[in-house]
C-alpha cells in the first residue's frame, strides 16, 4: 500500500538502499542528485557515505567493497563527465562479476532529447557495460526501480546496474510504498547434473578443478575445498581468485591466469575430465582459448555456471549445471567421495610442482624482489588483504603470497589499471581491523593514486607497496618483444612517493635494498596512517620469469 507521508525522490532513494542492507556508499558529489545527498544526511550514523576524489575511484571502491564483503557495491554520481569517468568501475564489475548499483543524476526531464548540459543518454552508454541500465521517470517509482536493480545485480551471474535519476524527480514528492529488499534469483543444481558430475569423476584418470567467477561466499569456499580434498582433486584458480580455496590445501596447485606456471598449463593439458567452477573460461583463464580443444574440448568438461548463458558459449561441455556457487558447493560437498586411487601420484606431482613454483629463485640486485615477497609473506597475518593492480608487478604478489582461508585477493580481471590502491582504501573502510597491503605499479598510482588523500579524510590505513620501474612496464615488455630496440611512450617520470605520501599526511618510505623492506614495513605498519612504500625496481627485471635484456635478445635473434 502507498505510504500516506508523501516523500521526495531523493528520500525514497536512500530508503530503498537502507531496504536493500546498503552501509557504505562511495561518490563525488555532484548538483544533480542533491536532493539525494540532503537525504543521506539523516542516516549517517547507519550508511556511510564516502566522497572521493575521482569518480573512477569512487566505482573501483565500490566495486572493491562488493567483492570483499559479498554486498552489493553502491556508488553515486553526477552526469556527463561523472559517469563516464565512473565506467571504469562498471566494466570491471561486468568482467569480473561484482554486484554493484550505480546511480546517476540525470538532467531535468523537460531537457531531455536537447543536447543539454552534461547529457547523456545511460541507457544507450551502459547497455554493453551492465547487466542493465534504466532511468526513473516518476518518483512514485523509485522503490520498484531500486528493488529491480538490487535483484538484477546479484541475481545468477552478479553484475553492475546503472540508474539514472532525472534531477528534478529526486525533488519531486510521491506517496509511494515502502522500500521492499531485493530478492535475487539463484539457481540449484539438478540432481541428474549431480550424479553424472559423480559418474564421470568416478571413472576419471586424471582430473583437474578449476574455480573462479564471482558470487562465492565463505561458506560456499569451505565447502567446494571440502568437495575437492575428499576427492583429492588437484584444483587451480581462474585468474586473480586465488582465495577461492586455501593455497594451504593439497588439493590447491596454482593459479591459471596471466604468466600461469607452464608445467600447471601442460598438466591442465593432459587432464581427462576438467571440472570448472564458476569460472567463465574467458581469454586469460583459458589461456587465449587455448587451454581446451574448440569448440568441443578432447576433455570430458563439466561446467558449472550461475548464468545459463555462460553453458556452451565458448567451450561445449560434456555435462551442464547451472547453480549458484553455494548451492552447487553445498550440494558437491554431500556427495559420496569417489575412489581416487587413480591419481594419486598425478594429484601429489601437481601439488608438489606448485610448491616450487610459489617458492622464490634467487633474483639477485639490490632490491630482490622474490625476498622481498618473502618477507612480506611472513609478516602478513592470516586475514590480510592484498589488492593489486593491472601490470606485471602484480605477479611478484600473485605468484609468491598465499591466499585463501581468511586472506583475500582483490584484483581486477578486467586488467583495469589505477584499481589497486581505490581497493585498498575500500577494504581498509570495510575491514578497520585487518592488515591490506595495496599493490601498485608507478603507472597505476599516477591514476588514482590522488585517492590516497580520500584515506587520510577517512582515517583508513592501507599500506600502499608502489613498485616503481620509472615505465608502462607491460606495455614495454610487449614493444620488446614484438619491436627490439624501438620503444615509445612508456618512459614515465615519477615523484618521490615517500616525499608525496609525507605531503598528505601519510606515512612515507623509500626501499632501494632488499635488506630495508622489512623495517619500513613495519613502521608503516604501527604508524596507524596510511603508508606508501616506494619499491625502487630494477627496470629491466619485467617479471618473475625473465628480463627486459633477454626478452630483446630472444626477438633480435629471431627466436620471439
Amino acid at each position: 500500500m502507498p505510504s500516506q507521508n508523501p516523500r521526495s525522490g531523493g528520500v525514497l532513494v536512500v530508503e530503498s538502499l537502507r531496504a536493500n542492507d546498503v552501509d557504505t556508499a562511495f561518490c563525488v558529489p555532484g548538483e544533480s542528485y542533491l536532493e539525494v545527498l540532503d537525504a543521506l544526511v539523516d542516516v549517517v550514523d547507519d550508511l556511510k557515505v564516502i566522497s572521493c576524489r575521482h569518480e573512477g575511484g569512487a566505482s573501483n571502491m565500490a566495486e572493491a567493497y562488493a567483492k570483499l564483503t559479498g554486498k552489493t557495491g553502491v556508488c553515486l554520481v553526477t552526469r556527463g563527465p561523472g559517469a563516464c569517468n565512473a565506467s571504469i568501475g562498471i566494466h570491471t564489475a561486468f568482467q569480473d562479476s561484482t554486484p554493484m548499483v550505480m546511480l546517476v543524476g540525470q538532467v531535468p526531464r523537460d531537457h531531455a532529447g536537447r543536447e543539454a548540459f552534461q547529457e547523456v543518454d545511460f541507457t544507450q552508454m551502459f547497455a554493453p557495460l551492465a547487466k542493465a541500465a534504466m532511468q526513473v521517470e516518476n518518483a512514485a517509482d523509485i522503490p520498484a526501480a531500486m528493488s529491480e536493480a538490487f535483484r538484477i545485480a546479484q541475481s545468477g551471474r552478479p553484475g553492475p546496474v546503472v540508474v539514472a535519476l532525472p534531477e528534478d524527480m529526486l525533488v519531486e514528492k510521491a506517496a509511494a510504498p515502502s522500500a521492499q529488499p531485493a530478492t535475487p534469483e539463484h539457481a540449484t543444481p539438478s540432481a541428474s547434473g549431480l550424479e553424472r558430475l559423480h559418474h564421470v569423476l568416478g571413472d576419471a584418470e586424471r582430473p583437474i578443478l578449476l574455480l573462479g567467477g564471482g558470487g562465492w561466499t565463505d561458506r560456499a569456499r569451505a565447502d567446494i575445498q571440502a568437495f575437492a580434498e575428499a576427492n583429492n582433486l588437484p584444483a587451480c584458480c581462474s585468474f586473480r581468485r586465488h582465495h577461492v580455496i586455501d593455497n594451504d590445501s593439497p588439493s590447491y596447485v596454482g593459479e591459471m591466469g596471466i604468466g600461469a606456471d607452464p608445467v600447471l598449463i601442460e598438466r591442465f593439458k593432459k587432464a581427462d575430465v576438467a571440472v570448472v567452477v564458476g569460472a567463465r573460461l574467458g581469454e586469460i583463464t583459458s589461456q587465449g582459448y587455448t587451454l581446451l580443444d574448440h569448440p568441443k574440448p578432447r576433455h570430458t568438461l563439466i561446467h558449472v555456471h550461475a548464468a545459463a548463458e555462460e553453458l556452451g558459449r565458448v567451450f561445449e561441455p560434456s555435462v551442464a549445471i547451472h547453480a549458484s556457487m553455494p548451492d552447487f558447493a553445498a550440494a558437491a560437498k554431500t556427495l559420496a567421495p569417489v575412489n581416487s586411487d587413480r591419481w594419486r601420484d598425478w594429484a601429489k606431482d601437481a601439488r608438489d610442482a606448485h610448491l616450487a613454483w610459489r617458492t622464490p629463485p634467487e633474483y639477485g640486485g639490490a632490491l630482490d624482489l622474490g625476498r622481498v615477497m618473502s618477507e612480506l609473506e611472513a609478516l602478513l597475518p592470516d586475514d590480510a588483504v592484498v589488492t593489486v593492480d593491472a601490470g606485471n608487478f602484480s605477479g611478484w604478489a600473485q605468484r609468491f603470497l598465499r591466499f585463501g582461508g581468511g586472506r583475500f585477493l582483490l584484483g581486477p580481471t578486467s586488467g583495469a589499471m589505477g584499481f589497486s590502491v581505490p581497493a585498498a582504501i575500500a577494504a581498509k573502510i570495510a575491514c578497520p581491523d585487518r592488515v591490506v597491503v595495496g599493490c601498485v605499479g608507478d603507472g597505476g598510482f599516477g591514476m588514482t593514486g590522488q585517492e590516497i588523500a580520500t584515506a587520510m579524510l577517512y582515517r583508513a590505513a592501507p599500506i600502499i607497496l608502489v613498485f616503481n620501474n620509472r615505465m608502462y612496464g607491460t606495455i614495454r615488455m610487449h614493444q620488446e618483444r614484438n619491436h627490439p630496440e624501438r620503444t615509445i611512450a612508456t618512459s614515465l617520470h615519477n615523484p618521490d612517493f615517500a616525499a608525496l605520501a609525507e605531503v598528505h599526511g601519510a606515512h612515507g618510505e623509500v626501499v632501494e635494498r632488499t635488506e630495508e623492506f622489512r623495517g619500513a614495513f613495519e613502521r608503516a605498519r604501527d604508524s596507524g596512517r596510511a603508508a606508501i612504500i616506494e619499491l625502487r625496481v630494477d627496470p629491466d627485471v619485467i617479471t618473475t620469469r625473465t628480463t627486459l635484456t633477454a626478452i630483446r635478445a630472444q626477438a633480435l635473434s629471431g627466436g620471439g
